[in-house]
């Protein structure tokens, strides 16, 4: 797939359009009946077998649509495999995904390439992915795999079949599962979820890149005729109307996005000013509200040039597909969440270095706010007449053109890519723009997602548009870049009488450093869009300081080590023992408490400060006591200390104020007591040559205690590896390893086990395994603290609870205790109710709301003062007298709360 450029091949179609027109007809002739095959050789693996076809979709708008298609397959003829659909981008074909679909036809997958309606060989008119044309094109070359006898079934009719593919067949991946509930997975890259929102983004025409679609289609009259006109009507107004914005939005995925439920693996680009990180956004949120597994993966390229990193993404799209295609349980799909970001120059060959960061959860574009104060008095500008000479930011599709780059994903630059080296092109013309700046920052800060700002608005012309981009600004104010070059429109309405404004500004993932400063600009014009026509003055004055997300739970690790340093493992586990040895000698700890000789774990007052900070805090007065026999649940949104507090409970970390006691002793780096703890922390390195028992074996070697005092052969058994044992570590699953690292964190018996996020990529019967792993642990009298994000599998394992949001202990105690005090019930009914019996349940005395649910009527009950539970046990008594009145039938009544809805309760709902 060749994602450096999804709009290539736009400008020489022209070129090339009587030749491509006498090579479809012959097309026709030749291929309707039966295909042509060609076996493809490769040193890559087994050849390729490729059969080209055109199929009939019969006829619209009174001509007949074929579509010209490619049909790939490697390996054994006769073995049963998924199916895998890819779609190219806008003004290409289907030669522009062959060598993706040769790759996964290598990986076992039966794969189908087709060039969409107009392009290639295919006719019909281009319809932007209609439902009624491209979509149900889709649907009908499903039907096709179904009848193939390699492809594997889920039943008579249904492949087993993912969708994928860039930009404009990103788009058609996501209709299809919306349309054709046959579609099992899919993956779409940097592409919209909803179009009138990405060429009409806030009421503002964005004119150079519709104007490009156009083109890349071969002209106007390419398209249906309804969108010809619409594109005509609004290129004339320079602006949108409703109607333009209907016939978009109800060919665009968020018409179906409440149908859209199976795992969805997003890319997105950053340099991208056509489909910004919104798209992904708005996709992301829609589709993990219908509860399937969402991945989201922000690349450092774009439909405006910068580095595609074409084969880390085809890479990652064939796990995914490995995954809820294959069924391949152990395989690793990714974190929720990555970002590459841009570490320097390679002084080998001038490129920008690249980094992956991650989080175990998609962040969103509003996470972990800061406010940063600006300064600047209100301020008048003009909107010159004709809208000319406009700023600029971006260069839409300049940077794409001249990206160029090779393969293997490193790929060129791009005008948008130089921000992230330092670099500013951006250009802002006097008297047509207000600007606010920061001052100095104080330390690094990482902007990551949507900066918002409220800003007053007064214009002497009916119709305003503004433009709003936020620049890093170099130390003497000399030099100031754009962040990915993007700006954010919008148009305001009642701005002759002042009106007051939540401007949006793009959305980013870009470090600032210390000393640098952040300039908000607001402009009355820009390059990409359409301005209105008329001459204004505008006054713009600020409501409040700008806020800038920072996703505080995405990290960016280390550069990757050399391949020769495999032996690190063992060296660091000598190093680790050799260092315990030494801090035992130095460390001089507190005298024992001989009150809490048998208490597991005691954390008084516990406090860490955020480094170089005096007044914000990780953690803050913390207090809890953990007894034996309990699993506790170490739980909080991100951002809450968890991390922190284990740090320091494991000795990594010293607290600022507080101690922690263990079995009476106080915790210090090296403490002898640490010997009682053990510790499963961000997984673990295993020798990947070497068996199971045989890495475990060597590393208790390492710490240089006695190998009785392993006891490894029960360790084992509680985490329930088998004859796994004997393999070696290469050929584990996620799973295995997984169990092989709590096996590692059990030997030696510790009567403390500290496990940090253990079902991290485990499939849900993987998840049960450890959920039982756990709780027989903890079953001979020691102790477990599991950190976890999972809260149902948190309630099933856990005894006892401590919530901690922003440092701050919430609550602490046992699971059931703090589950049932919820003030939701649920009645059980005999029979189905009517819609106006619910009702009128939703409008009796001291009843919140009332909706149905599984198993009957859920019924949220008022706040009331005073005794929680006795209240609530008073207001279910006179709710069953009123159900009883009102002939509802009531077969039982009983508290309805999960474990989540006390954690949000708690927290305010900001996880």
């Amino acid at each position: 797939m060749d994602l450096r450029r999804p709009w290539a091949g736009a400008w020489k179609a022209a070129l090339r359009r009587p030749r491509r027109l006498l090579a479809a007809v012959a097309a026709v002739v030749l291929l309707v009946a039966a295909g042509t095959w060609t076996a493809l050789a490769s040193d890559d693996g087994p050849s390729v077998r490729r059969s080209d076809r055109l199929l009939d979709m019969g006829t619209a708008d009174g001509r007949e649509v074929r579509i010209d298609t490619s049909y790939f397959t490697a390996g054994d003829p006769g073995a049963k495999r998924p199916a895998v659909l890819i779609g190219h981008g806008f003004g290409g074909s289907k030669e522009d995904v062959r060598e993706q679909a040769e790759k996964l036809a290598r990986k076992g997958y039966a794969v189908m390439t087709w060039s969409a309606r107009g392009f290639g060989k295919s006719t019909g008119r281009l319809g932007l992915n209609d439902p009624k044309g491209e979509v149900a094109d889709v649907s009908r070359l499903i039907d096709w795999l179904a009848e193939r006898p390699e492809v594997d079934l889920d039943k008579a009719g249904d492949p087993r079949v993912g969708v994928t593919g860039a930009s404009y067949g990103g788009a058609v991946s996501l209709l299809a599962a919306g349309y054709d509930k046959r579609v099992d997975a899919i993956a779409p890259v940097i592409t919209y979820w909803n179009l009138a929102d990405a060429l009409f983004p806030r009421g503002v025409f964005k004119k150079l890149w519709a104007g490009m679609f156009v083109t890349a289609g071969g002209g106007c009259d390419r398209f249906e005729q309804r969108l010809c006109e619409m594109y005509d009507r609004v290129a004339v107004a320079g602006k949108p109307d409703a109607k333009a914005r209907e016939l978009l939005s109800e060919r665009s995925p968020s018409a179906v996005g409440d149908r859209i439920k199976v795992p969805t693996l997003i890319t997105q680009g950053q340099t991208d000013s056509l489909f910004t990180l919104d798209q992904s956004d708005a996709m992301a949120k829609a589709i993990r509200g219908n509860h399937a597994p969402v991945s989201v993966d922000w690349i450092a390229g774009g439909h405006d040039g910068g580095d595609m990193e074409t084969d880390r993404v085809a890479g990652r799209v064939g796990t995914w597909f490995d995954r809820y295609l294959k069924d391949d349980k152990g395989v690793d799909t990714g974190p929720a969440f990555r970002v590459t970001r841009t570490g320097g120059i390679d002084s080998t060959d001038g490129a920008a270095t690249l980094r992956g960061a991650s989080g175990d959860r998609y962040p969103g574009l509003d996470s972990g706010v800061r406010e940063i104060p600006l300064g600047g008095r209100p301020q008048t500008f003009d909107n010159p007449a004709g809208a000319s000479p406009p700023a600029v930011s971006a260069l839409p599709g300049i940077g794409s053109a001249a990206g160029g780059g090779g393969g293997g994903g490193r790929g060129g630059g791009g005008l948008s890519q130089l921000s992230s080296l330092g670099i500013g092109v951006s250009l802002d013309f006097p008297g047509q723009y207000a600007a606010f700046e920061s001052k100095p920052l104080t330390k690094d800060l990482r902007i990551t997602g949507t900066p918002t700002v409220r800003a007053h608005v007064k214009s002497d012309s009916e119709d305003t548009v503004l433009f709003g981009k936020v620049y890093d600004v170099g130390p003497g104010g000399d030099q100031q870049v754009l962040p990915a070059q993007l700006v954010a429109p919008v148009r305001i309405a009642g701005a002759v009488d002042g009106a007051n404004v939540d401007l949006k500004l793009p959305a980013v993932d870009h470090e600032l450093k210390k000393g640098h400063r952040l300039r908000l600009v607001l402009s009355a014009t820009d390059l990409g869009y359409a301005s209105p026509a008329e001459p204004a003055a505008y006054t713009v004055s600020l409501k409040g300081d700008l806020k800038v997300p920072t996703a505080p739970g995405v990290d960016t690790p280390a550069a990757p080590l050399p391949a020769w340093v495999w032996w690190l493992p063992l060296t660091g586990a000598a190093l680790a023992a050799a260092l315990l040895v030494l801090g035992r000698r130095r460390t001089t700890a507190p005298a024992p408490d001989p009150a809490l000789a048998e208490v597991p774990l005691q954390i008084t007052d516990l406090s860490k400060r955020y480094a170089k900070s005096t007044d914000r805090y990780a953690v803050r007065d913390l207090s809890f006591r953990v007894e034996k026999g309990q699993v506790l649940g170490l739980l909080g949104p991100n951002g809450a200390g968890k991390t922190t507090t284990l740090r320091m409970l494991m000795g990594l970390i010293r607290p600022d104020a507080g101690e922690i006691r263990v079995f009476g002793r106080a915790i210090r780096p090296g403490a002898p007591v640490l010997s009682r703890v053990g510790a499963f922390v961000e997984g673990a390195g295993f020798l990947p040559h070497l068996s199971g028992r045989e890495n475990l074996e060597l590393y208790w070697k390492a710490t240089g205690r006695p190998a009785e005092d392993a006891h490894l052969d029960d360790a084992l058994e509680i985490a329930g590896l088998g004859d796994a044992l004997a393999r070696a570590v290469r050929t584990y699953s996620q799973g295995m390893r997984q169990r092989l690292a709590i096996a590692q964190a059990m030997l030696g018996l510790p009567d403390l086990l500290i496990l940090d996020e253990p079902t991290n990529g485990l499939d849900p019967p993987q998840i049960r395994e450890m959920r039982e792993v756990m709780i027989r642990y903890a079953a001979g009298g020691r102790t477990v603290i599991v950190s976890s994000h999972l809260l149902a599998e948190v309630e099933q394992t856990c005894t006892h609870l401590v919530v901690m949001d922003r440092g701050r202990l919430v609550q602490a105690g046992p699971v059931d205790e703090i589950v049932g005090s919820g003030d939701t019930l649920l009645v059980g009914l005999a029979a189905d109710i009517p819609e106006p019996l619910v009702e009128k349940v939703a409008s009796l005395t001291g009843v919140a709301t009332a909706a149905r649910a599984e198993g009957g009527l859920l019924v949220r009950l008022e706040p009331t003062e005073g005794d929680a539970s006795a209240a609530a046990g008073s207001a279910a008594s006179r709710l069953l007298v009123e159900l009883v009145r009102l002939e509802v039938p009531v077969e039982s009544i009983g508290p309805h709360r999960r474990l989540e809805d006390a954690f949000l309760t708690l927290i305010g709902g900001t996880a």
